[in-house]
């Protein structure tokens, strides 16, 4: 089956063509750093990341680029409010964001330009479509007009016409910024400078760029004219990425991306996420209660990227639930593998129905809930040939097989950026076994964990034991273990 991908400005699913054979443009609208990441940013981080992993899996090479946006509005006023500065706030979420993205397994982009670091490659675009009479300054300000454009509103399917009808009773003419408009729809390309907010030099006098007009540069500066995935939430479709479009295009004559994607909101309890409600929950105060990261990635994924998807205790609950049994089927190897005889083989080598399977179902508009499906049959048939093997010292299936099976499992979770801690630990682990002291003394630290309901670090050292095949079993007299034979 032929990759194919629902495509937001044609609004139908199409075969996947990319413009350089076998190379694939992907650029990502980033966060705006003012705050902490919350669990919209995870759902889209996740997305984009794990469709990133499947071209690469596919045998595109990929060149990933994320923008962060460093000066807005939003980060003067944290910054106001923290006694800071703009450029302070920045690389404080900055540095946030990497912490949090690292924790959930997020690979990390190409290249992250900046706004800030873009101001050369903004000015001139913003020069272009003046000479071109898509912008016409006004008063230290640069705007664009977007009844220049005719095909203004393509992705977004809104019209000039209706959009005028149903604000007309909505505007303000006394606003300075309305009346510095030939059009009340027309947007900023460069602001000017205010009091004591940062600026830099232009022809149009000190100031800074708009929003839109920053991704527009980036993408050109660092993809090209034309690139093949631009990827961002639903959020963006208008008018960030409408306006992306208008400038981009109005430019350079030629289609600013092939295949526009974007990944549904986030609920809460049914309810929109936001500050007012309550119910606004960032990645480390999830994580930080002790929900895996692994289960975050796995709720994400069961969803159908383009179609909202809500959060509750239940659907975190079984997503804890899921990934507790894709990770019993990873670990299968560490627990059972020496006993086997096993001798592990190049996980790229795996070919068999179970990833051809996969790959029909993500080839789907990349269905990664369907996809799953296949991860769930290994890891549970693995689950039960290692309680066979427990009770019975033999498995029902050939080793050869079992072998097989679990790489598989390994290769397709790395895929979805499913991954047990123990997997990378045990890159650098040795066959030494562990003394009765040292296990007696990570049973301690287990039950320490579990006292203070640091479920996390419990499960995380029951994993590390089980990794050295030690066995533990709880009961009301306390925990036992024993050495796996």
């Amino acid at each position: 089956m032929t990759l194919t991908v629902y495509n937001s400005l044609t609004r139908r699913q199409e075969p996947f063509k990319t413009v350089e054979p076998q190379k694939v443009k992907m650029y990502y609208c980033g966060v705006t750093v003012y705050d902490y990441c919350h669990l919209g940013h995870a759902r889209a981080c996740i997305v984009w990341d794990v469709v990133r992993r499947y071209l690469q899996f596919s045998g595109y090479q990929v060149r990933y680029v994320q923008n962060f946006t460093d000066v807005d509005d939003k980060i003067l006023q944290r910054a106001r409010k923290e006694g800071s500065s703009m450029e302070a706030v920045a690389e404080k979420y900055i540095k946030a964001y990497f912490d949090d993205m690292s924790r959930l397994n997020v690979k990390e982009a190409d290249e992250y330009p900046r706004a800030t670091q873009t101001m050369d490659g903004i000015k001139r675009l913003i020069h272009e479509l003046e000479n071109k009479e898509y912008a016409y300054p006004s008063s230290g300000d640069v705007y664009y007009s977007v009844q220049k454009f005719d095909e203004y509103g393509k992705l977004s399917g809104r019209k000039l016409e209706d959009m005028q009808a149903g604000a007309s009773e909505r505007v303000n003419i006394e606003d300075p910024e309305y009346q510095k408009k030939r059009y009340q729809f027309d947007f900023a390309l460069w602001k000017a400078a205010k009091p004591e907010e940062p600026a830099w030099e232009s022809p149009w006098g000190k100031g800074r760029p708009g929003w839109h007009i920053e991704c527009s540069a980036m993408v050109r500066e660092r993809l090209g004219e034309t690139i093949d995935i631009h990827a961002g939430g639903a959020d963006l479709i208008f008018p960030h990425h409408e306006n992306e479009i208008a400038q981009s295009e109005a430019v350079t004559g030629k289609p600013l991306s092939n295949y526009w994607m974007h990944n549904g909101m986030v609920k809460v309890d049914g309810e929109k996420m936001s500050k007012s409600l309550g119910n606004f929950i960032t990645i480390r105060q999830l994580l930080d209660k002790g929900v895996e990261p692994m289960a975050v990635r796995l709720f994400v994924l069961t969803a159908q990227y383009r179609k909202p998807i809500d959060f509750t205790d239940e659907a975190i609950q079984a997503a804890t639930n899921g990934w507790n049994t894709i990770k019993e089927g990873l670990l299968f190897c560490h627990k059972y593998g020496k006993k086997l005889n096993w001798e592990i083989i190049d996980k790229n080598q795996i070919q068999n129905s179970y990833t051809q399977r996969f790959k029909e179902a993500v080839d789907n508009d990349f269905n990664f809930s369907s996809g799953l499906s296949v991860l769930f049959e290994l890891a549970k048939e693995l689950g039960k040939e290692g309680n066979i093997l427990v009770h019975q010292g033999k498995t029902e299936t050939a080793s050869e097989k079992l072998q097989e099976m679990w790489q598989t499992l390994v290769t397709l979770a790395d895929v979805l950026g499913l991954e047990s801690q123990l997997e990378s630990q045990e890159k650098a682990a040795t066959d030494d076994d562990l003394s009765d002291e040292q296990i007696e003394e990570l049973i301690q630290k287990r039950q320490e964990a579990r006292k203070t309901k640091n479920f996390a670090e419990s499960d995380r050292i029951r994993d590390e034991l089980q990794a050295q095949g030690i066995a533990l079993i709880d009961s009301k007299e306390g925990t036992k273990w024993h050495r796996n034979q």
